[in-house]
């Protein structure tokens, strides 16, 4: 699924921080909810967040789905921040969903609204560029001035 789905177009882009030692694991996230259950808030990435974050431990699944998952934590500090959907499962799949198969658990990151080539307005993802294959989060790095609370 594209970025430039008109469900997710108007939602900012933000800069998702380690909450236990303040680095910057990514700054193309996006607020969301958990498909399995709506009452979960995490913020999620399109691109997978190369240098910032590893694996740890092996593949698990949830209750609630079939997906494959693997949990990774942030390369600075060692905290466990979110996981990754190796595999999505089929209604996982179908459900509404951006795209995004790398998460951010809401209570391990701080996250920053960035804002846009002016510096006067939010960036949204309507507005960000589509990726290609070769792109990858260490391409991008906002300066300070792209960045909001």
């Amino acid at each position: 699924m594209s970025t430039s789905n008109a469900n997710f177009k108007n939602k900012c882009v933000t800069q998702v921080n380690c909450i236990f030692c303040g680095s910057l694991l990514c700054t193309r996230g996006m607020k969301a909810v958990l498909l399995a259950d709506t009452e979960v808030e995490l913020f999620s990435t399109d691109i997978p967040p190369n240098r910032t974050v590893d694996f740890v431990a092996s593949c698990y699944s949830t209750e609630s789905c079939k997906c494959k998952l693997r949990d990774i934590a942030c390369l600075k500090c060692g905290n466990v921040v979110g996981y990754h959907v190796v595999a999505p499962c089929k209604p996982c799949l179908l459900s509404c969903n951006n795209g995004h198969f790398w998460m951010f658990n809401s209570d391990a990151v701080s996250t920053l609204n960035r804002l846009d080539a002016t510096g006067l307005n939010l960036l949204l993802w309507g507005d960000l560029p589509e990726l290609d294959d070769s792109e990858n989060e260490e391409s991008e790095s906002p300066s300070e001035e792209e960045c909001i609370r």
